[in-house]
């Protein structure tokens, strides 16, 4: 794993990226659109960029990628403002530089075999589902896509009622991302915050739903992808155990350097001879939720 994190590290681009738009959305969210377009021809699911918010503040600060276009050349961060770096990137307008190293680390790795994926965002971790989703409906056609996205904040989209129709959903779950639904790829909605149309609950708890209601051969068909909170990806792995699935895990942790010299996102993972130490930012941010949270 150390050659192929020195090889992903040997291909992060550093450039000067131009602020194209940026959008203040609810709950103090902001979508930030950027003209990288080395970083977009490159970027994959996953991935994420270490971004300097102003030139007063040094250090970077990291953010997993929305979406990327490679033939307009342009990335998306969606982020919260939560902090210094945060607050200072929300003030940059369209026009203003900042220097962008990435993409860091691996992605996700889609399998054929695997034909209904389920993929599961919470809070901070919708951005690398809707990526994901996006590269699936692209690359992958054939399989049936179903994404779920949890918040306790307001979504930094206004929901609507999806026009795909589900039959392993609650029937009065129905509020959907539009930005999926314009791709035609399936999504539904979970909050705790009595939202119109979501499911009232946890998203892993939708998520049981739904694998709950598949036969044998369905569940053959499955695996988990799912990035969020700790907490949220723990049930996530519990589920992939459970159902007898595999799952893919995109871990967030804070960063300092963003490219493995300072070893300060080092988490620990289970190995075949026992425990191991690795960095999120290039071993991973993806790793088998197997490895994470073994049973």
């Amino acid at each position: 794993m150390g050659a192929l994190a020195d090889q992903r590290r040997g291909s992060i681009l550093l450039e000067e990226a131009t602020v194209l738009q940026q959008q203040t959305l609810s709950g103090g969210q902001h979508l930030l659109r950027l003209q990288a377009p080395g970083i977009a021809q490159k970027a994959r699911s996953g991935q994420f960029v270490h971004l300097r918010c102003g030139p007063e503040l040094a250090l970077r600060r990291p953010f997993s990628l929305l979406q990327a276009n490679p033939a307009a050349g342009w990335i998306e961060i969606l982020y919260k403002d939560v902090g210094a770096g945060t607050r200072l990137l929300a003030e940059q307008q369209a026009g203003t530089c900042l220097s962008l190293l990435g993409p860091i680390g691996n992605s996700f790795r889609p399998s054929a075999e695997r034909s209904r994926p389920l993929l599961i965002g919470g809070g901070v971790g919708l951005p690398p589902m809707v990526f994901l989703a996006g590269e699936m409906s692209s690359d992958w056609p054939e399989h049936q896509v179903l994404v779920l996205l949890g918040s306790e904040v307001a979504f930094p989209f206004t929901p609507q009622p999806s026009r795909l129709l589900l039959s392993d959903m609650p029937a009065d779950v129905i509020a959907a991302m539009p930005l999926l639904e314009d791709r035609g790829v399936p999504s539904r909605l979970a909050s705790n915050q009595d939202f119109p149309g979501c499911f009232q609950g946890h998203v892993t708890e939708l998520a049981e739903h739904w694998l709950t209601a598949l036969n044998e051969i369905e569940l053959a068909k499955v695996e988990i992808y799912a990035c969020g909170p700790g907490p949220m990806l723990k049930a996530a792995a519990a589920l992939a155990h459970r159902f007898g699935v595999p799952s893919q895990l995109a871990l967030e942790e804070y960063m300092a350097c963003g490219v493995g010299g300072c070893a300060g996102c080092v988490v620990e993972l289970a190995g075949p001879d026992g425990p191991e130490m690795k960095r999120v930012c290039v071993d991973g941010p993806v790793f088998e939720g197997s490895r994470v949270f073994p049973a």
